[in-house]
């Protein structure tokens, strides 16, 4: 609450607060500095501001060196555009205004530079510019005409009358409320005491360190946190308030309250405020009221209207309240975030390593199998050039000891002895001499390797190893809320959960087959709500969802079990009605507007399980013989209903029945209808066949047989019947027909 007691000019609590008229405060001697003299008017400004002298003997008592109570620093230079009696009294005399660091534009020695002063909270004042010599005064206690007023809040401007700063009323509420607060935080400083005293007791804080959380006294605060070095930042402010502080609670308010004096009319000072006048939305006395300016303006009973907008303020505190809460929480989702995220960024930064160190061991072990390679080469290589080595050296040696033994065969002079091992000796120095064929003074293995290792493509893949941008859908969440199952049709919705930024290109919704077998796609789309309708009846179905993008496709939903109906609810669909049909009674009730046959549908289909429903003749004129049976949808619908080959019908007259199918009449039974008959029709699609009753009695035998596929249920009828078509119906015992497993 401190900063709402605050002036937003001087950063102090409020001294005298004043209201403006655009219903911000601001203190009365900070009024005075803020207001601002335009140039056309300067001829009019007050007479202490015409010279640096004394004051002139007409400026009146208040101008004097003796200023009364709350004259000080803003008091002083608010003197220097003082505009009223009232602003002269509280702010000093002439002689303040001598202590001003204005000058004019030739004490300056600069053109038209005006100084600027700046309040601790930030707002720019700008004193006014005093008026050359010689310039006329203004009687005293009246202000300049053309003076104004902007406020630091927002900025608007207003101007002052004659009455100067008493145009503006004085908060008085305000004013006792930083009165009661001033109290209970000089009581809780009071009891506070300093945390670093060797003393016994210690002494009492004077300030306390925001950042430190340290209470300090004023000796312990000079030796333990001196105003520099790293404490130059620190914020010190008061001791906190005391709750049970006198004036610092409620019991402090209210005595406060019970001992102020009630606020009189500014402009009269002898009335009380006794009444508000709506139209200046300010509290007026009946003098007011009778005489002055609100005369002829909407007023209202003081106490109605603060009764009024007491409640109008407690409404809205409702609303700002639960604001408040909304942000608390929101708070709290915020700081539940930065611990997620500093987790989180943890636990990325353990994967990241983990998944680095994978990518190093793995080219660790590579590395080895690569050296594992040229070590194998390289001894394969020195085996086959150690080989050639030995088996070359063998040869030369035994080419050597041939040589020199032909020498010495060659220096012996016997020729019978020559010639006996002369034959020999050439055949084998010709043996030897093919042994060194072509080749074999080559090596047989190169000194290179013929091994290339390609790391480019690694490399590459190396630096552009990098976080991928897009990530899977997260699982999408089900609403259940608006998922719900309507005869054999289904309705599922899910969305994506708050805070997912990741995008989703698509939905693929699985359906299995009512029987506990396997999922199948039933639709893929960006839509977040799907129906799914010709489903089976008294089945239970399970349901998932998952999303995909360009990354891939996310996990799974929870799954989410569905229950068809029992028994089916439908009407006829006017849709596909034929358009001499006329449907009423929420399309319940059919007749016809031609004497020809005309069909209509239901909007059920039926592909398993046993359904029945009934249709009441409500009107039955001229024998007409209505039929009633089921269909395809793709039905002839202006012929009677079972001529061709897409219906299976029992067509009744007042006597007797046929059942049609392919303009094929069979079975004719006796017995018809009339006006409030009932005729039931039975479709068992377990066992595959189709029966009719006329008032609860079976008429025939089973019309139909081995039917399958998918059916509507139908009639045809002309204008001379009317029939009202009743559904959800559960089998008749008499007629009910033992229910097979699904399959």
């Amino acid at each position: 609450m401190e900063e709402e007691l605050k002036c937003p000019v001087c950063g102090s609590l409020f001294r005298e607060p004043i209201i403006l008229p655009c219903s911000h405060n601001v203190c009365l001697p900070c009024a005075r500095t803020i207001a601002v003299q335009t140039p056309e008017s300067e001829q009019h400004l007050p007479p202490l501001l015409h010279s640096r002298g004394p004051a002139p003997p007409g400026a009146g008592p208040g101008a004097g060196p003796g200023a009364g109570p709350g004259a000080g620093p803003g008091a002083a230079a608010g003197s220097a555009a003082c505009l009223d009696s009232e602003s002269a009294a509280g702010g000093g005399g002439g002689d303040h205004a001598d202590k001003l660091s204005l000058h004019s534009e030739t004490d300056s020695g600069y053109g038209s530079y005006t100084p600027s002063l700046k309040s601790p909270n930030g707002v720019r004042v700008l004193p006014l510019v005093p008026a050359p010599p010689g310039a006329a005064a203004a009687p005293r206690g009246a202000g300049p005409a053309s003076s104004s007023l902007t406020c630091p809040q927002c900025h608007r401007s207003a101007s002052l009358d004659q009455r100067g700063l008493r145009g503006f009323q004085r908060n008085r509420l305000l004013e006792a409320i930083v009165q009661r607060y001033q109290q209970g935080r000089a009581a809780a400083a009071a009891a506070a005491k300093c945390q670093l005293c060797d003393r016994s007791p210690p002494e009492p804080a004077a300030v306390l360190c925001e950042q430190c959380e340290v209470l300090y006294c004023a000796a312990c605060q000079l030796r333990c946190h001196p105003a520099r070095g790293p404490f130059a930042k620190h914020r010190l402010a008061p001791p906190p308030a005391h709750p049970g502080a006198p004036g610092g609670g409620d019991g402090g308010g209210k005595g406060a309250a019970g001992g102020r004096k009630l606020p009189t009319c500014a402009e009269h000072d002898l009335e009380n405020y006794s009444m508000y006048c709506v139209s200046c939305r300010s509290p007026v006395c009946y003098q007011c009221l009778e005489e002055g300016k609100h005369s002829k303006h909407d007023v209202k009973a003081l106490g109605a209207m603060w009764k009024q907008h007491k409640a109008q303020l407690s409404q809205a505190l409702n609303g700002v309240s639960d604001k408040a809460k909304e942000a608390k929480e929101f708070l709290v989702q915020l700081k539940n975030l930065l611990q997620q995220i500093q987790e989180n960024g943890l636990d990325y930064e353990a994967c990241l390593v983990a998944q680095c160190d994978a990518l190093v061991d793995a080219l660790t072990r590579q590395k080895a199998k690569l050296l594992t390679k040229v070590t194998k080469e390289r001894e394969h290589k020195l085996k086959v050039v150690w080989d050639q080595i030995n088996h070359c050296t063998l040869k030369l040696r035994q080419s050597t000891g041939l040589m020199e033994y032909c020498l010495e065969v060659i220096k012996e002079n016997d020729p019978s002895g020559f010639l006996q091992i002369s034959d020999a000796l050439i055949k084998r120095v010709q043996v030897s001499q093919e042994q060194w064929v072509k080749g074999a003074l080559e090596p047989k293995v190169s000194a290179e390797f013929d091994l290339t290792l390609d790391s480019e493509p690694l490399l590459q893949s190396i630096h552009q190893l990098d976080f991928i941008q897009m990530k899977l859908p997260p699982v999408p969440l089900l609403q259940l809320e608006k998922c719900c199952t309507r005869n054999n049709s289904v309705t599922l919705a899910w969305r994506m959960p708050p805070l997912s930024h990741n995008p989703v290109e698509g939905y693929i919704l699985e359906l299995d087959d009512g029987d506990g077998g396997q999922f199948r796609e039933v639709y893929v789309g960006k839509e977040t709500l799907c129906t799914i309708d010709g489903l089976h009846f008294n089945s239970t179905y399970n349901a998932r969802v998952k999303a995909f993008n360009s990354s891939g496709v996310g996990p799974y939903s929870k799954t989410v079990i569905l229950q068809t109906s029992d028994v089916a609810w439908f009407t006829f669909d006017p849709s596909s009605a034929h358009r001499d049909i006329v449907l009423s009674n929420d399309n319940q009730t059919a007749t016809c507007n031609s004497y020809d046959d005309r069909v209509v549908l239901g909007t059920a289909a039926f592909s398993k399980g046993v359904h029945y429903w009934e249709l009441h003749v409500d009107r039955y004129d001229n024998h007409p013989d209505p039929a009633f049976g089921i269909a395809r949808i793709n039905v002839v619908k202006d012929m009677m209903l079972g001529k061709d080959d897409k219906a299976w019908a029992m067509y009744v007259d007042n006597n007797r029945s046929w059942f049609m199918h392919c303009n094929s009449h069979t079975n004719r039974t006796e017995g018809g209808v009339s006006k409030g008959a009932t005729v039931g029709v039975l479709l068992d699609l377990n066992k595959h066949n189709l029966t009719f009753y006329i008032n609860g009695q079976q008429q025939g035998p089973p019309a139909f047989e081995n039917i399958e596929g998918v059916f509507m249920p139908a009639l045809s009828l002309n204008r001379n019947v009317q029939v009202t078509l009743h559904t959800g119906l559960e089998v008749p015992q008499s007629v009910k027909q033992p229910k097979l497993p699904n399959n």
